[in-house]
């Protein structure tokens, strides 16, 4: 419970400081914590955080059974930053804007599959939006899939952005029992169409010189 005080406590005077960047005046719930984990396991392999903030979700991610050296938590606040470096030591912790992600090389043990967002994109421009995605995206595998909660009503991500990138959303659930009451998506790549084949000259087609089918009044 000292813990959870604690991690409030910093989290509120992190929001005083930027409100616009933090989401929420409150870390986080479990119940949001559990449905952002939920499709990832320690076969996940790396995970990336961007806006990890206090840990909630890095906390999660630990208890599914991914690696605390296999976690690279990305923070725009200095003041989160050092918090994750003490509570996380084995992580990698980035002082960083997530939308500069695609810049810096990522040396990890094993393949990232997964990413966790806890950043308010509703309240940031288009273009850094775009910036957030194409970084995580670059380092990703072909199979990995970015995680996203939204406190609105709607996926959190325009049509338009995701058809330029060439990614699909997902509806994973809503939990009101966080507060305020939240919902997750999936956002992965869209799986090349197979080229269109017309379709092969079929042998019952009669030709023309068959004797038409009796017609029937």
């Amino acid at each position: 419970m000292i813990g959870r005080t604690a991690d409030a406590l910093v989290f509120f005077r992190a929001w005083l400081s930027a409100p616009l960047q933090i989401a929420s005046v409150t870390p986080s719930g479990r119940a949001l914590s559990s449905l952002m984990t939920t499709e990832i396991t320690a076969a996940s392999g790396a995970v990336i955080e961007l806006g990890p903030g206090t840990g909630v979700f890095t906390e999660a991610l630990l208890e599914r059974g991914v690696s605390e050296s296999d976690l690279v938590l990305v923070e725009s606040s200095a003041a989160f930053a050092g918090h994750l470096q003490t509570r996380f030591p084995a992580a990698r912790t980035l002082l960083m804007d997530a939308s500069q992600l695609r810049k810096i090389e990522l040396a990890t043990s094993t393949p990232i599959g997964a990413v966790l967002s806890g950043l308010p994109l509703l309240s940031m421009p288009v273009r850094k939006v775009i910036g957030i995605l194409e970084g995580a995206f670059s380092h990703l595998r072909d199979d990995g899939a970015f995680f996203q909660f939204t406190y609105g009503p709607r996926c959190p991500v325009p049509r338009p952005v995701l058809d330029r990138l060439g990614l699909k959303a997902t509806f994973l659930g809503r939990t009101l029992a966080n507060v305020p009451p939240a919902a997750v998506y999936r956002f992965s790549r869209r799986r090349p169409r197979p080229p269109f084949a017309p379709p092969a000259p079929s042998s019952s087609i009669a030709s023309p010189n068959a004797s038409a089918p009796p017609e029937i009044d």
